[in-house]
């Protein structure tokens, strides 16, 4: 039987120590947080003939790849909505609640609204584990709720052999004031609000080669709401944004880039990385979730300056709960990024540009 240990786990607070325990969830469990995630070719190959319902009231569905749907109530009032759930990808119950509602969250903060009420999804294996470690992960999501100002309406829970959490999220936003994937333009400056890396330092987690205060500085990002980032790229004017979770930094900016038909150039060298994400990367502890996002997404990005290869894997991690991705006018770059280090995300970065051509390729140097 495994010695007992001191796993950490958070609160509003910060951070506390979480009771001794036996039980590791990450090796319940074959994947862990959005790296769980079906690839990016099996779901364009599911999705490919499925038949779109389509309705005047829809103003973001499901052909456009954003990150929630909207549909319009008034002209003055639209919902978004989403729902985000996966496997536990720390060991500790509580902070796996909180991280699993930000996750779910961000996609409402993505697109410029306001979250207002979730439902919980649950599948839980409730004859090989104890029930109380169900109860502590509810708890970590209603924590994060109500740091939210969210209302918890109601749930589905299902007796699983494998863990599973997260919620279903109901949004507003004014539809003159919606950010989608889609608006960016050449000449734009490129922010990233959160660094990369949670992926490959979560599969050194389970493989015990991180040590607490690695994993302590992760959870806390990914625990982290982006609600402020929200409210300052709206008052910024930004023009796209998306959020940066299971398909990596360079998937998640494909999308946005085909959406926009622009391109864009990353500089790597001004991207924010976790400690050990790259020393982590050449010892080979890459989710499969990686390898999955470089198969699907490489056509789409040019590599130049001989960037290196353990940099390469972590601008293909799967992120969870990852940062904002907002593109906007440059006039208005330096002044959001004053205001989000202001605000606290002090490793917020302009880490590229938007280019005219070529439409859809990402440029890394």
């Amino acid at each position: 039987m495994e010695k007992r240990r001191l796993m950490p786990s958070f609160s509003n607070g910060g951070v506390r120590l979480a009771k001794r325990t036996e039980l590791r969830l990450t090796e319940t469990v074959r994947c862990a947080g959005c790296g769980s995630k079906v690839g990016p070719g099996a779901l364009k190959e599911v999705l490919t003939d499925l038949p779109l319902l389509s309705n005047p009231k829809v103003i973001r569905g499901m052909e456009s790849l954003d990150n929630a749907g909207v549909y319009r109530l008034t002209d003055d009032l639209a919902i978004i909505q989403s729902v985000d759930f996966f496997p536990p990808l720390v060991d500790d119950p509580y902070a796996f609640g909180q991280i699993a509602v930000a996750n779910a969250l961000s996609d409402i903060y993505t697109m410029g609204g306001k979250p207002i009420t979730t439902m919980n999804l649950v599948c839980f294996p409730i004859e090989s584990m104890d029930i109380s470690i169900l109860k502590s992960i509810l708890h970590g999501g209603a924590d994060k709720m109500i740091e939210a100002s969210v209302v918890m309406i109601g749930g589905h829970s299902i007796d699983d052999n494998e863990l599973k959490y997260g919620v279903a999220v109901t949004g507003t936003v004014h539809p003159q004031r919606l950010v989608t994937n889609s608006g960016a333009k050449p000449g734009d400056k490129v922010i990233l609000t959160k660094p990369l890396g949670t992926g490959i330092i979560i599969t050194a987690l389970k493989a015990n080669l991180a040590d607490e205060k690695i994993a302590a500085r992760v959870t806390q990002s990914m625990l982290t709401l982006n609600d402020k980032a929200s409210e300052l790229m709206v008052e910024a004017g930004a023009h796209a944004a998306t959020d940066i979770t299971g398909f990596g930094l360079l998937g998640h900016t494909i999308q946005l880039a085909n959406n926009s038909r622009v391109g864009i150039n990353i500089d790597a060298a001004k991207i924010p990385f976790f400690p050990g994400a790259n020393e982590f990367a050449c010892q080979g502890l890459c989710p499969g979730g990686l390898y999955r996002n470089r198969e699907f997404y490489s056509p789409s990005v040019r590599i130049i300056h001989d960037v290196p290869t353990d940099v390469q894997d972590v601008l293909y991690d799967p992120q969870t709960s990852g940062g904002l991705l907002i593109c906007l006018a440059p006039q208005k770059a330096n002044w959001l990024l004053y205001k989000l280090q202001e605000a606290g995300m002090s490793e917020s970065a302009i880490i590229g540009e938007v280019i005219s051509e070529p439409t859809g390729i990402i440029t890394v140097k």
